[in-house]
């Protein structure tokens, strides 16, 4: 089943990573404890990675119909910035 979740990463004086994303639930805790590279994405040479922690990937508890009606709206599964999904490499 797929939920809601935000994401929240303080990248100290460089800024922050959020976004609001739909996902499956096995997904999203398979990559808690996971390094993430998300490259230059708070200007050249900032190199943000790190290791996904509990707590920084909330689910949003809303019905399934609104889960539904996000995805019919925006056409894809990410809403708004950043999906760690998106970012993480198994390999």
């Amino acid at each position: 089943m797929e939920n809601l979740y935000s994401f929240h990463w303080d990248c100290g004086r460089s800024g922050d990573l959020d976004g609001l994303f739909i996902e499956e639930e096995w997904k999203v805790k398979g990559i808690i404890g996971e390094e993430i590279y998300f490259g230059e994405v708070l200007g050249k040479h900032s190199e943000v990675y790190g290791t996904i922690e509990e707590g920084e990937i909330v689910k949003i508890d809303v019905p399934e119909s609104v889960v539904v009606e996000l995805k019919k709206a925006f056409k894809r599964k990410t809403i708004s910035g950043f999906n760690p999904l998106d970012y993480y490499d198994v390999d």
